[in-house]
């Protein structure tokens, strides 16, 4: 086994560092008054925000917090993956992989970890327990970045690896949204006799991105879906544009800026929630800064973007467009990015679920985690 126990411990100089370039923030001078979230972040929020991390906000004791939950590092094939690996609570926990997205972390997962690990203690029933591990994607947080180009297509065999030959899990449920439902899709495609069901919180995006069919024999239905994808993309999708053509040009300043890379996150952040253009009605400014310092500690921002720029120039997952056959449940948040329609999920997947939720956004786990988890232990007690 190759399975190492791994703790958080960010080291005093990166801090220090950070305090200063915090200090030193030259702001764009904007004279527009309506200057908000509509051209892409909220400058007086970001001020306040930036102000509040180089005042207030605690390194320390959110490292803590973290640190609560069984962090490990594995070396997987070429690459040492960081995961949380918490053991289930119940008479028959099945182990349950959960992958986060773009622009978030596995800290999207924290939440539910403690509510799917110990139903009992949250309101649940015991049999509905499950091992939940939380792997971050390579070139995310703690795992180390890809070392050659194509990484980003063989998550699926990393996941498999780490799951069946390092954990020695026979068979495993997997879950994800946004990169974690592409993820959890390719897993069930390479892999489909190690899946007892997955559960996604939207239809893959490669599944639009790479279609070749003929658009005329969709449903009426399907046809709005592409269209409204069209206009999504057209209208919120310049970070995507930038990340999959010219990477580096936005990596160089993010890397180097603070305020800068907690622009480029909290923008999405705020956009993709159901908070009525308040983030702060979801996310404390603890939380929010915790992602970003995830980010700005690991210095991983740029090697976040392959995920982006690869699909795109010829790096595609094998087996990508085969059926799934593994039982596939859906919850649909309302304020996700573009809702697809059932008839379109169940041209790729054999859907036994779906779910429209009554509200949340794309970070469901985060968002919602209640209805997250309710919905998880819906799909999978059939499955056991």
């Amino acid at each position: 086994m190759s399975i190492d126990r791994f703790e958080i411990r960010i080291a005093q100089d990166v801090l220090d560092d950070l305090k200063e370039r915090l200090q030193r923030t030259r702001w764009p001078e904007n004279k527009i008054a309506e200057a908000d979230f509509r051209y892409g972040v909220d400058v007086s929020y970001l001020k306040t925000l930036v102000r509040y991390w180089f005042e207030k906000y605690d390194w320390p004791a959110q490292e803590k917090k973290l640190n609560r939950f069984a962090h490990f590092r594995a070396k997987v094939d070429d690459l040492r993956i960081h995961f949380i690996h918490e053991r289930g609570r119940g008479p028959s926990p099945i182990p349950l992989v959960l992958t986060h997205g773009w622009p978030d972390s596995f800290a999207r997962m924290l939440k539910v970890i403690p509510l799917l690990t110990d139903p009992a203690a949250n309101g649940g029933d015991a049999k509905d327990s499950f091992d939940v591990i939380v792997p971050s994607l390579p070139g995310y947080g703690f795992s180390e970045k890809p070392k050659k180009v194509g990484t980003t297509a063989r998550v699926a065999e990393y996941w498999a690896q780490l799951l069946t030959e390092e954990l020695g899990y026979k068979r495993f449920g997997a879950a994800g949204g946004d990169l974690g439902s592409a993820v959890t899709q390719e897993l069930a495609q390479q892999y489909p006799d190690r899946l007892i069901g997955l559960h996604l919180t939207d239809v893959p995006y490669q599944n639009w991105a790479f279609f070749d069919g003929d658009r005329s024999t969709l449903s009426a239905e399907e046809r709005d879906y592409f269209k409204r994808g069209e206009e999504w993309s057209n209208r919120e999708g310049a970070y995507a544009a930038v990340q999959s053509t010219k990477p580096q040009m936005a990596a160089c300043g993010l890397n180097d800026s603070p305020a800068g890379l907690a622009a480029w996150l909290i923008s999405q952040f705020q956009s993709w929630t159901d908070c009525n253009g308040n983030v702060e009605t979801h996310f404390t400014p603890d939380e929010l800064l915790t992602h970003v310092m995830i980010y700005w500690t690991t210095q991983t921002i740029s090697s976040s973007f392959l995920y982006y720029y690869e699909p795109l120039h010829g790096y595609t997952p094998r087996d990508m467009k085969k059926y799934v056959e593994a039982p596939t449940g859906f919850a649909l948040f309302p304020k996700d990015l573009v809702m697809a329609p059932r008839r379109w999920a169940e041209r790729f997947f054999n859907v036994q679920r779906w779910t429209e939720m009554p509200r949340g956004g794309h970070f469901a786990a985060w968002e919602e985690p209640q209805l997250f988890v309710e919905e998880l232990r819906e799909f999978f007690r059939p499955l056991r």
